[in-house]
């Protein structure tokens, strides 16, 4: 039995690090990603050999496969908890919301504003772009001044210049 949970562990080890090497390859931290796989590959190889060496057989390959699903999902919980990366917020309302846009402003987003033709009248979109794990908080902002609001985010690849980059400087400096 204590190889059985010794399986279910490793598997709720392994797949989790997968997840994560995987998004981190994605996202172009390779260095991270090499270690992560070193580990990932000794507890996989290790899990491998107690489920073909150990008596139980099926009881085995079902906790092996059990413990993937689990880890799956633990380990997109971990990545969403890290939120790696950034965020291109965009976010249409049919009239100009000065409170928002300061509120926005205030909150240390960067923001530029365009005037749009809707089919019934002007739009107003809204762009932003920030950390990935201040979206919700974003969200909520843009909620509490305009509720009706069309609101999408995107995860750009790569992007050059700009507020973002030049704060993200300012802060490494500061430090």
């Amino acid at each position: 039995m204590q190889e059985i949970l010794l399986i279910l562990l490793l598997q709720l080890l392994y797949v989790p690090l997968f997840t994560l090497r995987t998004i981190f390859l994605v996202k172009n931290i390779t260095a991270l990603a090499a270690i992560i796989g070193i580990v990932e590959m000794l507890i996989y190889v290790f899990g491998l050999s107690l489920v073909f060496s150990g008596d139980q057989g099926f009881l085995a390959m079902v906790v092996y496969a059990v413990g993937f699903g689990i880890g799956i999902i633990i380990g997109t919980r971990i990545e969403q908890k890290l939120a790696i990366g950034y965020i291109y917020v965009t976010i249409n309302t049919q009239s100009r919301n000065e409170e928002l846009m300061h509120a926005i402003r205030e909150e240390g987003f960067a923001l530029t504003v365009y005037v749009g033709e809707g089919r019934d009248s002007q739009r107003y979109k809204y762009e932003i772009l920030t950390k990935r794990n201040r979206e919700a908080e974003l969200f909520q902002l843009v909620q509490m001044f305009e509720p009706n609001a069309f609101m999408i985010s995107y995860e750009p690849k790569s992007f050059k210049g700009g507020f973002l980059v030049k704060r993200m400087k300012q802060h490494k400096t500061n430090k």
